[in-house]
C-alpha cells in the first residue's frame, strides 16, 4: 500500500455506453468573484480541486475522486466494468483517434462521473451513460443552460446534449472549471467551462455518504482484501480518502505500515471486502462499531 499522506492523529485526520464525449466549442464563461486568495491561485494554475465553498461532503468527496484521476487515458467504453474504475476502452468506430482505446486503461466521460460518485458515496448510483446519469433519480437539483456556472456547486454535473441524448458530462469544480474525461487521444483533464454549443444545463446529485457506521479512509492507493489479511486476495483500491460503510470489525491478522501496528479489519458491505483500521480515521478500535460474529 504506497502512501503519500502523512497521518496526522486520526483524528481529521461496454453495450450501451455513451456516443463518444463530443468536444463543443469554448464559450463566454461567467464572472464570478474568487472566494479567496487559494481558490483563486488553484483556479489560475488550472488545479483540480474543490475550487468554491458550498458544496456538500459527498459532492466535495467527488471532486477530488475525480481529481485524483487526472492524466489517467481517456477510453471510449472506459469505467464500465463490473465495478467503478478505470478500464480498457472500445474502438469508436465514428472516430478513428480511439484506435488504441483497447490498449488503454481509462475512463471516457460517464466513467470517470460513475467513479468519482462511488469512490464519494461508497455505493455505485451512477452506473451508466451519460444521458442515464443526467436523469438519475439521484438528481435533487437541475440548472438551464441560460443560468450559466452562478447557481453551481463544485460536484456538480454539467451536461451537453439533447434533453435525451446527453453525449457528455462533466464535473464542476468551481471558478469557471470542470473535469472531464473528454475524448479519444487525450487524458482527464482540468478544462474552462464550456457555455456554448450544446450546452444542455447541469444536475446536482443527492447521494450522501451512508448514515450508518460512516467513516472515511485515509491515504492513497490503498487496497481492501477479500478477507482480513493482506495475504488474501486484493478487492479494490481507494485512490484517495473515501467515505465508506462499516458493517462490523474484528482481531486478525496484525498489519504494521506507515508507523501504525493494529491487528483490527472492518467489513465494507458496500465493497464486499475487508481494510485494516490503519488505514480508517479514528481510533484503533473503532467506537460503536460492532465485532463481527
Amino acid at each position: 500500500m504506497h502512501l503519500t499522506l502523512a497521518r496526522a492523529r486520526r483524528t481529521l485526520a461496454a453495450a450501451g455506453l455513451l456516443a463518444a464525449c463530443a468536444v463543443v466549442p469554448a464559450a463566454h464563461l461567467s464572472a464570478a468573484a474568487p472566494h479567496s486568495t487559494a481558490v483563486a491561485s488553484r483556479a489560475a494554475a488550472g488545479g483540480c480541486d474543490v475550487l468554491a465553498p458550498g458544496a456538500s461532503a459527498a459532492a466535495e468527496a467527488a471532486v477530488r475522486a475525480a481529481c485524483s484521476q487526472l492524466g489517467i487515458w481517456y477510453t471510449w467504453g472506459g469505467g464500465h466494468g463490473p465495478q467503478p474504475g478505470a478500464t480498457y476502452g472500445q474502438v469508436d468506430p465514428t472516430d478513428p483517434a480511439s484506435d488504441h482505446d483497447p490498449e488503454r486503461r481509462g475512463f471516457d466521460c460517464s466513467g470517470l462521473v460513475r467513479y468519482a460518485y462511488a469512490q464519494a458515496t461508497g455505493q455505485d448510483i451512477l452506473a451508466g451513460t451519460a444521458n442515464s446519469q443526467y436523469h438519475s433519480s439521484h438528481v435533487t437539483a437541475r440548472f438551464g443552460a441560460g443560468q450559466g456556472t452562478g447557481p453551481l456547486l463544485p460536484g456538480d454535473l454539467m451536461a451537453w446534449g439533447g434533453a435525451d441524448s446527453i453525449h457528455h458530462i462533466a464535473v464542476y469544480l468551481g471558478a469557471g472549471k470542470m473535469v472531464e474525461a473528454r475524448q479519444s487521444g487525450t487524458h482527464v483533464m482540468v478544462s474552462d467551462v464550456r457555455l456554448g454549443g450544446d450546452y444542455n444545463g447541469a444536475v446536482r446529485i443527492g447521494g450522501s455518504p451512508a448514515q450508518d457506521g460512516n467513516f472515511s479512509t485515509w491515504g492513497t492507493d490503498v487496497w481492501t482484501h477479500t478477507q482480513p489479511s493482506t495475504t488474501s486476495a486484493r478487492v479494490n483500491k481507494f485512490a484517495g480518502p473515501t467515505r465508506v460503510k462499516i458493517a462490523c470489525q474484528k482481531h486478525a491478522q496484525l498489519v504494521e505500515a506507515d508507523g501504525y501496528r493494529n491487528d483490527a479489519w472492518s467489513y465494507l458491505p458496500d465493497y464486499q471486502a475487508w481494510i485494516t483500521n490503519i488505514y480508517i480515521q479514528g481510533p484503533a478500535w473503532l467506537d460503536s462499531v460492532p465485532t463481527c460474529a
